[in-house]
């Protein structure tokens, strides 16, 4: 599958046309991971985001001491890691590894997707309309789980 095809199953690229999706997609660079493999370590600095093209990873919790690991989420083809850090490149919040042989992500770095975003504002605005309606999601759940007692 093309780079192009794969950021149309992408819920954070939802409403980019064809020309904007190529736009995008010509900043994605191709990174093949094996199974084990670390892709994001826990509180090191973020400056890309991740898309995942094929195979799969999961998301792990380390606590302070890095001795009890938690997986939070499975993350497959379509599904997004570290979109945060198109916004503020705070450090990142838990590992990732690879789980499947091969994985393969398309990496998006900061400095080229706010580049692109000044060159169509387009984009920019769609983009981070899907974020803003993902992490509203993200936070309601949350705040009806506690006020549930999970």
């Amino acid at each position: 599958m093309d780079v192009k095809q794969a950021l149309r199953q992408v819920e954070l690229f939802e409403g980019l046309g064809d020309a904007e999706l190529k736009q995008v997609a010509a900043i994605c660079t191709q990174k093949v991971l094996h199974a084990g493999e670390m892709l994001i370590h826990q509180g090191e600095q973020g400056d890309q985001l991740y898309i995942v093209t094929e195979g799969f990873v999961e998301v792990v919790l380390s606590d302070s001491q890095q001795k009890e690991k938690r997986v939070v989420v499975n993350l497959g083809p379509g599904q997004i890691i570290g979109e945060i850090t198109l916004l503020d490149q705070g450090p990142r919040s838990a590992n990732v590894r690879a789980t499947a042989e091969p994985t393969i992500v398309q990496s998006i770095h900061h400095h080229d997707f706010n580049n692109l975003c000044e060159q169509n504002n387009r984009i920019g605005y769609l983009v981070m309309r899907n974020m803003a309606a993902d992490l509203s999601f993200k936070l309601r759940h949350r705040n009806l789980a506690d006020l549930a007692g999970e």
